[in-house]
């Protein structure tokens, strides 16, 4: 058995890449502080010869500590799964075990055995605006950072498409700015990317602005951005328009919770409810949903074809942009 506070067996359960990477370096980091030598060993499942855990975790000549890291186990053959199996129930001395494992039951024994004497690091998804907004506030409190809501929500989505880069945007807000974080912070590095985001077209259509969404969206094809996430975007605003505006008037934090939003999602869309009815936020909807089909590739019926993607979301920003103001 090794020291209390230096583990034998670490299961990392998750898909979320950039969690489990951290939650890998946090144990390797702790290891180094007990053996500064310490040898890492990667094991990837795809490429796992049988007998090699074995070979790895047998005790070295020159003595030291080993970190064997196995990675995407729930893609273990049964050579991986019964070897795991064998050295997780005997760990030998100066032997730790990290197992990465994004989801489902592949090698579930092994599993069993790693939750129950070892410890467990969870790297959850991070898929939705809510998770993102959530990740960012974190890295920030990790960081003893304060950063605005407004803030948060511009880095979202400025670059939240993609979480490792959300991750290095924090970093480097952390690293170059001081005092709280404000959204101008925000627009001073990532200015560019907020304003080719769909999210400041869809603002601007629901809002009735024609004019500043059809600049918006222009400039956001002009500099590559796909349709497909605009009308994406688009047709999520309204649907949480909708859902806001028929949940009643429980707080931001209830309806949050309730309806899977983020609580500054809520506020938005009571905002941009003031101005809808429900019989013009149907036709919006509609729209959108056409203009979803056609930059999608659309159908062909009889003679009718597909428009070309941008002419088919600048109508549905256009039937957006109307609907609004009645």
């Amino acid at each position: 058995m090794s020291e209390p506070d230096i583990p034998d067996l670490v299961l990392i359960s998750g898909p979320e890449q950039i969690l489990a990477q951290r939650a890998v370096d946090t144990v390797l980091t702790t290891l180094r502080a007990h053996d500064p030598e310490v040898d890492v060993v990667k094991l990837p499942a795809v490429d796992y010869e049988p007998g090699a855990l074995g070979v790895h975790a047998s005790p070295s000549l020159f003595g030291g500590w080993t970190a064997i890291v196995v990675e995407d186990f729930d893609e273990a053959d049964d050579a991986l799964v019964e070897d795991a199996h064998a050295l997780a129930l005997d760990p030998p001395e100066g032997v730790t075990l990290i197992v990465r494992h994004k989801s489902g039951n592949r090698g579930k024994r092994v599993l069993d055995v790693l939750k129950k004497a070892g410890r467990v690091i969870t790297a959850p998804a991070v898929k939705s605006d809510r998770d993102k907004v959530s990740f960012v506030q974190q890295e920030f409190k990790d960081a003893r950072r304060q950063i605005e809501e407004q803030a948060v929500t511009a880095l979202v989505q400025a670059v939240g498409k993609d979480v490792a880069e959300l991750a290095t945007a924090c970093a480097q807000l952390v690293r170059d700015t001081t005092g709280k974080v404000r959204t101008t912070d925000v627009e001073t590095y990532y200015g560019d990317k907020v304003e080719t985001t769909g999210f400041k077209v869809a603002d601007a259509a629901l809002r009735g602005d024609t004019a500043e969404a059809l600049r918006l969206l222009r400039h956001a094809l002009a500099g590559g951005l796909d349709p497909v996430p605009i009308v994406a975007v688009l047709a999520m605003q309204l649907r949480q328009v909708g859902k806001v505006a028929s949940a009643g008037r429980a707080s931001s934090g209830t309806l949050a919770r309730d309806l899977g939003m983020a609580p500054w999602q809520v506020d938005q869309a009571r905002r941009t409810a003031q101005g809808w009815d429900g019989i013009r936020l149907g036709r919006a909807i509609q729209a959108v949903a056409a203009a979803d089909v056609e930059v999608k590739g659309g159908v062909r019926t009889g003679t009718a074809v597909a428009r070309d993607p941008e002419y088919a979301v600048e109508m549905a920003v256009l039937a957006v942009s109307r609907e609004r103001r009645g």
